[in-house]
């Protein structure tokens, strides 16, 4: 029975289609522009959660970083206070140094510093490509990818080879197709030999990553960084079975130790953990959440209003066809479920194409942008699930009105 009635109540709604093509289309409309705004918007909130936290990806839960500017306002501001923060020193390799005979919650200890200059090979040229100084521990704290060759020894850092790591930009303008390990190549005038490679990863909101990275021991491309350099950090891996919490009030203590601060005196450094960085993104996505959520819920109500006056009209063309289905027996239930179900029909026929409108675009945008758009299963479920609720909302008015019809009257109506 009930099957009977979806049966027929789908196929007045292609009736509908088909017979009132302008009007059902320009009422769908509004559905599909909803579903696809709503949609859209989302799965764009999705990639950008997606590459901000692949961008983390390399930074363990268990990483802290020293350095001079704080991702946020700190010790209880509520305004960034950059006027306090421009005056601190940036970390130094001392300060590393000194720091490490402190401690004893930490398993690993690596200083970066960072500039940018050109790198070349004969005749090819690459503008500021990252210069990214590091000491032999820097593999310990941050997951490194190398597809070809291999990364630094201790003694390589230690006396200040002349060796680089390079990103896949590098790699691709430099040398292009050929292998570049074992060839010599100039960063910022110094010739430096490349002894691994990178793996690919793609532009995100945060930059290229490693891909315009040519990475060197620190004690050979201390030449290369300017002294006046704020691009420097210390990173602390924890040891097993030590919490955050217990790494960095040793650090914090320790490093005020290190840098002679008075006791109450305020700290001139900021110890920056991997959950700092998710609260940022998490922030971030919320923001944009709402605001997708705002703009897609107007988008929806325009489509809701359109469905439930193609609905009333719909109900007004057929009132004598409702007559003459009271009349041979028709319950009020099975008149609302009809009509109920072809607002719904029409709903998800509309959010259906704004669907396809939403994959076609993610698709585009994937192949001619360096960006991996991304179309959860979930949205696309969200996104029926919302079609289906305004079609209930938008179609129970009409479909009610059409119940309580008095058959005779239905009929007169003729």
């Amino acid at each position: 029975m009930i099957l009977n009635i979806l049966r027929e109540s789908f196929l007045f709604a292609l009736q509908a289609l088909s017979t009132n093509r302008l009007r059902t289309v320009l009422s769908l409309l509004g559905v599909t522009i909803g579903i696809f705004s709503i949609i859209f918007v989302l799965s764009v909130v999705d990639s950008m959660e997606a590459e901000m936290k692949s961008s983390f990806d390399t930074i363990g839960s268990d990483v802290l970083f020293i350095q001079k500017w704080p991702f946020g306002p700190e010790d209880g501001a509520e305004d960034y206070e950059w006027w306090k923060y421009m005056r601190r020193r940036p970390p130094a390799l001392r300060d590393m140094t000194n720091l490490q005979e402190r401690l004893t919650y930490a398993d690993a200890m690596a200083f970066e510093a960072g500039s940018s200059g050109t790198a070349a090979f004969q005749n090819n040229t690459l503008a500021d490509a990252g210069i990214v100084a590091v000491t032999h521990d820097y593999r310990s704290t941050i997951a490194l990818d190398i597809v070809e060759g291999r990364y630094f020894t201790p003694a390589e850092c230690e006396t200040g080879k002349n060796f680089a790591i390079i990103g896949q930009v590098v790699k691709q303008q430099l040398f292009g197709m050929d292998s570049p390990l074992g060839k010599e190549m100039k960063i910022a005038g110094l010739k430096v030999v490349v002894i691994g490679v990178f793996a690919k990863e793609g532009t995100s909101l945060f930059g290229d990553g490693f891909d315009r990275a040519v990475m060197m021991p620190f004690q050979f491309a201390t030449r290369l960084i300017p002294p006046q350099s704020e691009d420097t950090k210390i990173l602390i891996k924890a040891k097993q079975g030590i919490t955050n919490n217990q790494l960095r009030d040793e650090v914090i203590g320790a490093f005020r130790e290190v840098r002679r601060i008075k006791p109450g005196g305020d700290k001139d450094f900021s110890v920056i953990e991997s959950s700092m960085i998710n609260e940022i993104v998490d922030s971030i996505i919320s923001v944009f959440n709402i605001v997708g959520m705002v703009i897609g819920i107007f988008a929806i109500l325009v489509g809701a209003f359109s469905i439930a006056n193609i609905m009333f009209v719909s109900v007004t063309e057929r009132t004598p066809l409702i007559g003459i289905q009271k009349s041979l027996g028709a319950k009020n239930y099975f008149i609302l479920i009809q009509y109920l179900f072809e607002s719904i029909s029409l709903c998800v026929i509309g959010g259906a194409v704004g669907l396809l409108m939403v994959w076609l675009v993610v698709m585009g945008l994937s192949s001619v942008i360096d960006f991996n758009f991304i179309l959860p299963v979930s949205r696309i479920a969200g996104g029926l699930i919302i079609s289906v609720t305004v079609g209930v909302v938008a179609g129970v008015v009409p479909a009610i009105k059409a119940s309580r019809l008095n058959p005779v009257e239905a009929m007169r109506s003729v």
